[in-house]
């Protein structure tokens, strides 16, 4: 009898071919992994789940015996309770060192679109508006030479700044738990405490991983600390923003406008007031939404999953002292 694996919200299906031969695989799409009865019989006899997104707490694994490994298809793993998973035995991994370029690009879109109104513009020209020059309603904000203050110098906010110092000649100023020497050095970033960044920045840019300490990191303070004509970029993760503080500042002009891939919850609805304002730039979480990153994302995580189920060493291993 076959080994079963789930894969849940797993884009590239045609990437578990090579496992068919040895593994029963079940595939479950837009489903409520806590209600839905299918998923949950088939838990019961899971050795393995890759996916997108799945809650995996303590829970799901009283529910999952025969579990070895989740291989989760993203960088991020904050939907992974790892304490509890290593307490139950189960192997965690991740795909990192593969969407960051793409990420970085799609964020620094998002900068360049809310800057220059490019959504908003779009629009006035297709509903018939422009039929004459344009006036100072319709001008936007340079970027070039302009300062981008940048919150969490990880990789990819490296990259960011990559693409602001090098191709926009902007000043580069960023906090960070630790200082990132390379990005001084390359980019000339200077590292700063939050109230300065926050103060002297025209781009404000979150990119920090959700953790406690992050847990709505932006809120009512750091909007009033911003400049009135800043830009407010994020491209973290939708929890590390009070969106009610947003919207307020939004409301009270205290800051020129926003642009923002992530929400506190997903998917957004139609009715959010962020999605109300003319001057906020949103994105449905693209950040590492190409065909060819997704592809390689896919593939790195059923290796990981594969490594975990044959007594190998995922080359992403999120818990190490699990395999003690």
């Amino acid at each position: 009898m076959k080994r079963k694996i789930l894969a849940y919200n797993f884009e590239f299906s045609e990437t578990l071919d090579r496992l068919r031969d040895s593994f029963d695989i079940e595939i479950f799409e837009g489903i409520n992994p806590k209600t839905d009865p299918a998923f949950l019989q088939a838990l019961k006899q899971a050795v393995g789940i890759v996916g997108l997104a799945l809650p995996v707490d303590k829970e799901l694994l009283d529910h999952a015996p025969y579990l070895k490994i989740v291989s989760n298809n993203s960088t991020g793993f904050n939907n992974l309770s790892i304490d509890e998973m290593t307490k139950h035995g189960v192997i965690g991994t991740n795909t990192p060192g593969v969407l960051e370029d793409t990420t970085a690009d799609a964020i620094f879109g998002l900068l360049l679109a809310a800057a220059r109104r490019i959504p908003e513009l779009d629009q006035f020209v297709k509903v018939g508006n422009w039929k004459q020059h344009l006036t100072r309603n319709e001008y936007a904000i340079d970027v070039h030479h302009k300062t981008l203050g940048i919150i969490g110098m990880g990789k990819i906010g490296a990259l960011i700044a990559k693409r602001g110092h090098l191709g926009f000649d902007m000043n580069i100023l960023y906090h960070n738990r630790t200082r990132n020497l390379e990005a001084e050095e390359k980019y000339h970033a200077v590292y700063t405490e939050l109230d300065r960044l926050l103060m002297e920045s025209d781009f404000v840019c979150l990119m920090t991983p959700l953790t406690p300490e992050t847990d709505n990191l932006m809120g009512a303070r750091e909007f009033n600390l911003m400049q009135k004509s800043a830009i407010f970029v994020n491209g973290s993760r939708g929890k590390t923003v009070d969106e009610k503080a947003l919207i307020e500042a939004l409301r009270a002009n205290e800051i020129h406008g926003a642009a923002l891939d992530v929400f506190q919850s997903e998917p957004v609805k139609a009715d959010h007031p962020l999605l109300k304002f003319p001057n906020v730039v949103t994105t449905p979480h693209i950040g590492s939404s190409t065909f060819e990153t997704e592809f390689k994302m896919a593939k790195l995580a059923v290796e990981n999953l594969l490594a975990g189920l044959t007594g190998k060493r995922p080359r992403n291993l999120i818990n190490p002292e699990v395999l003690n």
